[in-house]
């Protein structure tokens, strides 16, 4: 099968560059890297070609994101820089000076984050119909009307906390919206006052437009199908004598807090792993302040007590002229509005598939792969539900990452219980910001008597299986399914993964060997056709990319394709820019971190990265080694990463199937490799830029041509 991309010209012999490969300067920043994905999810938000309320959810994601980014990687930043820690990472930067570039690329991309929500994407939601105003431009009516909801609402909700020599600085809890009031007291002069906003409230008010205001009752308020809006802290703010009588207002301003939300369990030190890491979710609103946002009118007084009071460097301070808190843009991107969001589209179900009255029987069919969201991830949730209901089912084992709330996996593995299955469940607990979720799975399997466990001692579990073993007229026989996403069918909709059905007698027994290491005490560490981590993984593929460099010495057809969410692992990087210099064509698609340097003379010339973002997030793992003909094909839960490769249970699995591999090949990879359209091409520098068709080529856009060609509209 032929590579997509053009072959480069092999050095003359003789002229290998020698270069160091520990030098910093041949490594990308891993936060930096990350903070250029970001900024691609940014441009998703600016690109017109996206329906307006597509690009509202990018703005939401990219808010989104950053929450994230400071309540993990900034905290871990300054906690380094605060335990006095000033020795270089890989690529050369200290902790301080990771600080510094941080903060100039999100002050530089917060301004055009408020500058596309301003100038361009609110003027065009006015013109379809969808207002959301400032609370002082609304008419009289309309203004007494939100009063009316503020006082039946929202005045019971809200406690004004005072902050003064007798009372506290109040509590800030992680990632709440506030209001900083200023209050005059005839006798005392001016107070300062810290008020919760309520999250628990419409952060987006809906109001009737003013010929509908008057005598409109103010219960039906939210359940208005208006297209007007206004911000609920410009309602509380435009309201707040009520909550101060006798007081004179002198003025308010948002502000929110983020905190260090990351977990740190020494699960080797935690006798009861659930109760630990629920008292640890709880703490994450405790957590040290790593960024106040305020709004640019703010003043410096006002300001100061925040920080004073917060124990907050200036340089976690950010001040930005557009709402604070723009994650909350989703409740726009969820309008009932279809004729502003992407077009709906029905998931392929294989014809065999859907044919067959039992999954058990399309999986002995034949091996089955599934690209969701492009297939459905009905059959997943089928083949779950039909053994849980199967009187020949014995047992059913199962790892749970990210489920989602009403999950209907854990619904049928209960069931499964109920109908006297022997039912084992890993449950991983650390899943950041799904622990409470997971948690409560937990308990909900054990009271149905699942056997649940929380993982390996000192790794997080983050493969994606699913065992069942039924008794059939010719003994007991075992069915696989393995996926490189969760078993979530809100995210399968969303996220772009791959899973493969099987019922390979090595690949069951494997996986069976695998369970049998993550619920009891086996020491299994060699498997016949997986690739697992604690294990060799590392190894595996730096194996492979030598393996490579061997064809391309012997016949100068040595090729390497990898897709995956992250490539930050400095081992597996050097591998990749030996056999560049071997002269091996390696293509990459790395939709978020990647560490490497393409197009260095004579060290990484023959390698091209590839970033696609679009609708959906790119999520799938795949390593493809041409292997002089013998092509192999792994796919999985690992990236590329350090924590992926040491201080997880991670599994790749292989395509084995030539009709399988064919497809995945021509009918993925590639057309991934080959995106002209929502692809960007990372540059030595570390910066991105778009590919756009060459030499009258046509536009592909991936994953619109796989909509197009796998699924039906």
């Amino acid at each position: 099968m032929r590579e997509p991309s053009n072959n480069v010209q092999k050095a003359p012999k003789g002229s290998r560059q020698t270069f160091d490969l520990k030098d910093p300067l041949l490594y990308i920043n891993r936060e930096i890297s990350w903070l250029r994905f970001n900024w691609r999810v940014l441009e998703e938000a600016m690109d017109e070609r996206h329906p307006l309320l597509e690009r509202v959810k990018f703005l939401a994601i990219f808010s989104s994101n950053l929450d994230e980014f400071f309540m993990v990687r900034v905290s871990g930043l300054r906690r380094q820089v605060l335990a006095g820690i000033q020795y270089a990472s890989g690529d050369g930067m200290t902790p301080i000076d990771q600080l510094v570039e941080i903060r100039k690329i999100i002050l530089k991309d917060r301004q055009k984050q408020a500058e596309c929500w301003r100038n361009d994407i609110l003027p065009k939601l006015r013109q379809a119909g969808i207002r959301v105003f400032d609370c002082k431009a609304l008419r009289k009516n309309q203004k007494e009307l939100l009063r009316k909801y503020f006082e039946r609402e929202i005045f019971p909700i809200l406690t004004p906390l005072a902050f003064d020599p007798a009372h506290p600085f109040p509590h800030i809890s992680n990632l709440s919206l506030n209001l900083a009031v200023v209050v005059k007291d005839e006798n005392e002069g001016e107070r300062f006052a810290r008020l919760k906003i309520a999250d628990n409230l419409p952060r987006l008010v809906p109001i009737p437009d003013e010929e509908q205001a008057d005598g409109f009752e103010f219960g039906n308020l939210l359940k208005a199908k208006a297209g007007n809006f206004v911000w609920l802290e410009q309602v509380i703010a435009a309201n707040l004598d009520m909550l101060f009588p006798g007081l004179k207002v002198v003025a308010s301003y948002p502000f929110r807090i983020t905190r260090d939300a990351d977990l740190e369990i020494a699960d080797d030190e935690a006798e009861d792993l659930l109760s630990t890491i629920k008292e640890s979710v709880e703490m994450r609103h405790f957590g040290s302040a790593v960024r106040l946002e305020i709004e640019t009118t703010m003043p410096e007084k006002i300001r100061d007590i925040l920080v004073r009071n917060l124990n907050l460097d200036p340089y976690l301070v950010y001040s930005v002229d557009s709402p604070i808190g723009m994650a909350d843009l989703w409740e726009l991107a969820r309008l009932d509005r279809p004729d502003l969001k992407d077009p709906v589209f029905i998931p392929n179900v294989p014809t065999h598939v859907a044919a067959s009255k039992s999954l058990f029987d399309a999986i002995r069919q034949r091996n089955t792969i599934l690209y969701h969201p492009y297939d459905s991830f009905t059959p997943v949730i089928d083949f779950i539900r039909e053994a849980a209901q199967d009187p020949n089912v014995l047992a059913i084992k199962q790892t749970l990452y990210r489920v989602g709330a009403n999950s209907p996996v854990v619904e049928s593995l209960k069931e499964a219980r109920r109908n006297g299955k022997q039912v084992a469940v890993l449950v991983e607990l650390k899943a950041r910001f799904d622990e409470e979720n997971n948690i409560a799975w937990a308990r909900a399997l054990e009271d149905e008597g699942v056997h649940v466990v929380y993982g390996v001692l000192g790794l997080k579990t983050h493969a994606k299986l699913l065992l069942v073993v039924r008794r059939e007229h010719d003994g007991i026989m075992q069915y696989v399914h393995m996926s490189t996403g969760n078993y979530n069918p809100v995210t399968s909709r969303i996220y772009a993964d791959m899973g493969l059905f099987t019922c390979d007698p090595d690949i069951a027994s494997d996986v069976s060997d695998l369970f049998n290491f993550l619920t009891g005490y086996s020491k299994k560490n060699s498997y016949r056709k997986l690739i697992v981590t604690p294990g060799p993984m590392r190894d595996e593929i730096i194996s492979r990319i030598d393996r490579e460099i061997k064809h391309q010495s012997r016949h100068g057809n040595g090729y390497i394709a990898f897709k995956l969410n992250s490539l930050v692992d400095n081992k597996c990087i050097r591998a990749l820019y030996r056999a560049s210099q071997a002269g091996v064509k390696i293509d990459l698609q790395v939709r978020g971190i990647c560490c490497l340097r393409p197009g260095i003379p004579g060290l990484s010339d023959t390698i091209s990265v590839t970033s696609v973002v679009g609708r959906f997030l790119e999520h799938t793992r795949i390593y493809y080694f041409r292997n002089g003909g013998n092509e192999e094909i792994y796919l999985g839960s690992a990236d590329l990463m350090p924590r992926n490769l040491d201080r997880r249970v991670e599994v790749l699995f292989p395509v084995t199937d030539p009709g399988l591999k064919k497809m995945i090949v021509e009918n993925i990879l590639f057309i991934h490799l080959k995106d002209n359209v929502k692809a960007r091409k990372l540059l030595t520098d570390g910066t991105y830029e778009w590919v756009r068709p060459v030499d009258g080529n046509p536009e592909l856009n991936s994953q619109l041509w796989l909509i197009e060609h796998r699924g039906s509209s």
